[in-house]
Order: C-alpha cells, then sequence, then structure tokens
C-alpha cells in the first residue's frame, strides 16, 4: 500500500502563492502516476493536474498557466506550486497516486482557503 501525506495548505489572500507538497511512503517516480485534486463544498472532486512517470503534466483549464505540478526526487514528493490564487481555488486538496493497474491511493487532504 502506498500512503500520501499532503502539507502546505492554509489561508491566503486573493492573489497570493501557496506550495503544496505530497510525501509518499515509496518511490513513486517509476512506477505511479501522480495527481492533486479539490473538492469545493458542494462541488465534486476534480483533478488540478497530474504528472505521469514520464514527466508529463496535464492541467484543468482553470489552472494552467497559475499552477505547476513538479517532483522533488530527493524527497519523494510531488509537488504543487500555486500562484495568482483566487477564492474559486478554495477548497480540499487531495494528492493521488495511480499504479499501472489503476490502482488508487489517496492522501488526507490538506485545506485551501483564498480570501477575496
Amino acid at each position: 500500500q502506498v500512503q500520501l501525506v499532503e502539507s502546505g495548505g492554509g489561508l491566503v489572500q486573493a492573489g497570493g502563492s501557496l506550495r503544496l507538497s505530497c510525501a509518499a511512503s515509496v518511490n513513486i517516480f517509476g512506477r505511479y502516476v501522480m495527481g492533486w485534486y479539490r473538492q469545493a463544498p458542494g462541488k465534486q472532486r476534480e483533478l488540478v493536474a497530474s504528472i505521469s512517470r514520464f514527466g508529463s503534466t496535464n492541467y484543468a483549464d482553470s489552472v494552467k498557466g497559475r499552477f505547476t505540478i513538479s517532483r522533488d526526487n530527493a524527497k519523494n514528493t510531488v509537488l504543487l506550486e500555486m500562484n495568482s490564487l483566487k477564492p474559486e481555488d478554495t477548497g480540499v486538496y487531495y494528492c493521488n497516486a495511480k499504479s499501472g493497474t489503476s490502482m488508487d491511493y489517496w492522501g488526507q487532504g490538506t485545506q485551501v482557503t483564498v480570501s477575496s
């Protein structure tokens, strides 16, 4: 089993920045596709960004140009750099790992609140 622990969430003003990190219990780069999802109050959970084992990235249209997903190999973590934050970015952010057999693993989530 893969254990994922998110950190870095908090309260920030609109236009500010936050950096989320996801620490994995095992080496993730050769075996898993990593992603960040978020869920706003009353909304469905949505994919924010993902990074493949090959380093290819995908982003939701709403965050393109503002968010960057990356790996920190030395710390076995996946990062989400969030810039120019908007109130609509508010929600619980979850780290996800997907195996080659489509098995999903989830972190506990970290709250991001963007004030207007």
